[in-house]
């Protein structure tokens, strides 16, 4: 394709797409890239340019783009069903998926209710709580505890339970209060203190809260380990095991939202492994398609679905999205389960993480950069700049990096990467040169006053 039909692409999207968590103006400056096809851990543009991407496409794909396994599991899926009502039916898929991901549990968590994207999951979890407490006798228990500088969806229900500003203030008037405790984030710890430390003073602080609400609340909701949207905020696995503790001693509920951080991204299959706990609910979309097709779930436990087992149809979960449980989508989850299995991909991941943090080492050592962190497959890193440049600087480094063929997304001033996890040497060592070579051109540029 020539770059006047690639301009044309980008032209004819500006006029009829509206771009995602994104100020549309700001397309006058920062490049939209027309995506021709993807290979592997690679995006390329309809110039034939490639990009590394270094951020899953915003966290979904697991196994690179266009793999050959699940590629033909859903060739094979779409000549059986592409897709039937979940309401009076069910199909192979949908009950395979169910079994396979409640046998990840041991049995605790037996229950797969379906929907299609992260935000409708958090959705459904709260919902789900808040009928059990109803149908419990306990229809007073409707309030819901979220973490400081958590993010949980965009939804009404899921930004309810979310505290970044940027995505609560324009619609505040519409969502309900939800209680904010503090943050386990192990960035706060003072001098002498430990993630531990940090993690119990939050936990106290939630204590707090339910010592004088317990009989009010519902669930408390958390993103176990990495609270994303927030910058990367990761805590001490102790935290989880002191809410579990809570939660059982106030009788409230405990929803994990594992949509960005489960599917092995932190470094166990459920990041609640880590802590050895398991919720009341757990909310899976992003990667649990391995990245294919839109799907999100929520697992709950048995004694929680017996809450609505009843003749009455108004004790039942009345919920539904028509394209619930969608055959296609299940089946891309199969294929993505089986090749965690086949492949050992959590020992793999291990192994790839090790060489993604040597790599990363000129950077965490970087004069420039405060908090160099990883949890699993994740990895992020403040930058140390003042408060005019971190205006600027996440467009700033998209910009630059995508004009050294790398595909990283900084929020403010905080630069993740959370790559696909199949990458090679080669490309693990060219994350980091180029990571690197980004933040300092980047740098250099701001401390120079050059415009953006």
């Amino acid at each position: 394709m020539n770059p006047k039909q690639q301009s044309d692409w980008v032209a004819r999207s500006l006029k009829s797409v509206w771009h995602p968590c994104t100020q549309m103006q700001h397309h006058e400056t920062v490049p939209l890239i027309p995506v021709s096809h993807g290979r592997g851990a690679w995006l390329f543009d309809t110039e034939g340019k490639r990009y590394l991407d270094g951020i899953s496409s915003w966290w979904v794909n697991l196994f690179g783009h266009a793999n050959p396994r699940i590629n033909a599991a859903l060739k094979d899926q779409l000549d059986k069903l592409e897709h039937a009502m979940l309401a009076g039916f069910t199909h192979e898929p949908v009950v395979r998926l169910s079994e396979k991901l409640s046998a990840l549990t041991g049995g605790v968590l037996g229950h797969c209710f379906y929907a299609s994207d992260g935000a409708s999951a958090t959705e459904i979890s709260l919902k789900m709580s808040f009928h059990f407490w109803r149908n419990s006798g306990q229809a007073e228990k409707q309030e819901f505890i979220c973490l400081k500088g958590s993010y949980h969806g965009e939804t009404i229900g899921a930004l309810a339970v979310t505290d970044v500003p940027l995505f609560r203030d324009a619609y505040g008037p519409l969502l309900n209060k939800a209680h904010v405790v503090a943050s386990p984030d192990a960035r706060q710890a003072l001098e002498g203190e430990s993630a531990t430390d940090v993690a119990r003073h939050a936990a106290a602080d939630l204590e707090r809260c339910l010592q004088e609400r317990a009989g009010k609340i519902a669930a408390v909701i958390i993103e176990p380990l990495v609270q994303c949207a927030t910058g990367m905020a990761m805590h001490d696995p102790e935290y989880l095991r002191l809410v579990r503790s809570l939660c059982d001693q106030y009788q409230v509920h405990m929803i994990a939202d594992e949509i960005a951080v489960g599917c092995g991204r932190t470094g166990t299959f459920f990041a609640c492994e880590s802590a050895g706990i398991w919720p009341d609910f757990v909310c899976l979309s992003k990667g649990i398609s391995g990245g294919y097709l839109p799907l999100s779930l929520v697992m709950t436990r048995d004694e929680i679905y017996q809450g609505f087992y009843h003749s009455d149809v108004r004790r039942g979960f009345l919920h539904s999205h028509s394209y619930t449980g969608n055959p296609l989508a299940c089946r891309a989850a199969l294929a993505t389960l089986e090749i965690f299995e086949t492949d050992d991909v959590l020992l793999q991941n291990r192994l790839k993480a090790a060489s993604i943090s040597k790599a990363l080492q000129p950077l965490a050592q970087h004069e420039k950069v405060e908090n160099f962190r990883q949890q699993g497959m994740i990895w992020a890193f403040d930058a140390v700049v003042d408060d005019t440049a971190a205006s600027s600087f996440s467009r700033r480094f998209f910009s630059t990096a995508l004009e050294h063929e790398l595909l990283l997304r900084p929020i403010g001033k905080t630069v993740y990467l959370m790559p696909p996890y199949i990458l090679n040497d080669k490309e693990i060592a060219d994350l980091g040169n180029t990571t690197l070579k980004v933040f300092n051109q980047v740098l250099g540029e701001l401390a120079n006053g050059v415009s953006a």
